[in-house]
C-alpha cells in the first residue's frame, strides 16, 4: 500500500501509524539542485529524504511558515543565510541543522561524494517557496 500522500488524499483508510519505505516515498517540492523525497506529509509536518550531488549549489528559496530540522547522513552540507547572503557554516555527517521560519537560504555540497539528509518540517501552508535571492 502506498502511504506517501498528502493530507487529505485518501487517509481515511490509513492507520495512525504506518511505514514509508524508500520505493513508496514520491518527488517533493523542486528546488534546482536538491532531490526531495516526500515521505509523510500532513496539515502540520513534513518529511522526506533529500539528495545533492558532489559540487552542487542550491537555487535561493525559504520553507514558509515550516520551521526546519535537517540531519545530515552522507556528504557535506554548506548553508549560505542572512543579508545578501553573507552568513554560512558547514555541517557533515551526524550533524543536525535547524532554518527557521523564511529564512532565504541555499545549500551546496562542497564534498566529493554525494549528500543525503533526512528532513522534517513543523508548520502549515507551502513547504517550498524558490527565489531570486537573500534581500
Amino acid at each position: 500500500m502506498h502511504h506517501a500522500l498528502s493530507a487529505g488524499e485518501g487517509r481515511e483508510g490509513l492507520s495512525t501509524i504506518y511505514r514509508v519505505t524508500p520505493g513508496e516515498r514520491v518527488e517533493g517540492q523542486p528546488t534546482q539542485g536538491i532531490l526531495r523525497e516526500q515521505a509523510v506529509q500532513t496539515d502540520g509536518m513534513w518529511s522526506g529524504f533529500a539528495r545533492t550531488e558532489p559540487g552542487m549549489v542550491s537555487g535561493w528559496h525559504h520553507h514558509g511558515e515550516y520551521e526546519s530540522s535537517i540531519y545530515v547522513l552522507t556528504g557535506s552540507l554548506h548553508m549560505e543565510f542572512g543579508p545578501d547572503g553573507q552568513e554560512a557554516f558547514d555541517a557533515g555527517p551526524g550533524d543536525f541543522v535547524f532554518v527557521g521560519k523564511g529564512v532565504v537560504h541555499r545549500e551546496s555540497n562542497p564534498s566529493t561524494e554525494q549528500g543525503t539528509m533526512v528532513v522534517v518540517r513543523a508548520g502549515q501552508g507551502e513547504p517550498v517557496t524558490n527565489v531570486d535571492g537573500p534581500r
